[in-house]
C-alpha cells in the first residue's frame, strides 16, 4: 500500500466548496476512505474594517484549488477527476504531482499524529484482513509510514507479515 500525499486540484472559481462536498459525497458512496483521506479548501482570516468596526471574515487562501490528501492510483484519479466542478490535477499534462511537506507547512495543514503504544517486543493480534485474529510479536516498528512488521509462524516457518498500525491491537 502506497503512502498518502497531498494534491492539488483545479476548479471553476466559486465552485470550491460544492467541488469539495461533490467529492466527500463520492467518497462517502464508493467507500473510498481508505483512499481519498481529505478534502480541504484552505481558508484564512482577514480583518475588513466595515462602519468603523473590525470585523474577521473567512476567505479562500487559494480561489480555484481544492486539496486533496489521498492515495494516488487510476481508481481514485478518475473519480476525482470525473466530479463535475474539477478541470484537472496541477501537474504537467495530466499526470498529478504531490507536495511537498516543505510545501504544506505554510499552509497551516498538519499531518494528524497517531499515537500508539507498540514497542518491539510486543504481542499484538491482528483485527482485519487476510491476517484477522492472527498473533504476531512486533520486530519493528515504522512511525513514517505507520507500519509494524509482525513474524507469523505459516507452514513451519516465520514469515514477516506488514501491518498497518490501524490493522492490530495490543494484546
Amino acid at each position: 500500500m502506497s503512502e498518502a500525499k497531498w494534491y492539488v486540484v483545479h476548479t471553476y472559481s466559486g465552485y470550491e466548496n460544492k467541488v469539495k462536498a461533490n467529492i466527500e459525497k463520492t467518497i462517502e458512496n464508493r467507500k473510498l476512505q481508505e483512499q481519498i483521506l481529505e478534502v480541504v479548501v484552505p481558508m484564512q482570516d482577514v480583518v475588513e474594517v466595515k462602519n468603523g468596526a473590525n470585523k474577521v471574515t473567512q476567505k479562500k487562501l487559494f480561489p480555484g484549488y481544492v486539496l486533496l490528501h489521498m492515495i494516488m492510483d487510476d481508481d481514485t484519479w478518475y473519480v476525482v477527476r470525473n466530479t463535475r466542478g474539477v478541470t484537472g490535477f496541477v501537474g504537467p499534462g495530466s499526470k498529478p504531482v504531490p507536495l511537498t511537506e516543505e510545501e504544506m507547512l505554510p499552509l497551516g495543514i498538519k499531518q494528524k499524529e497517531i499515537v500508539v503504544d507498540f514497542a518491539e517486543g510486543d504481542t499484538v493480534k491482528v483485527k482485519t484482513g487476510a491476517w484477522k485474529d492472527t498473533v504476531g510479536e512486533i520486530k519493528r516498528i515504522d512511525s513514517n509510514r505507520k507500519t509494524i512488521m509482525i513474524y507469523v509462524e505459516m507452514f513451519g516457518r516465520e514469515t514477516p507479515v506488514e501491518l498497518g498500525f490501524a490493522e492490530v491491537e495490543k494484546m
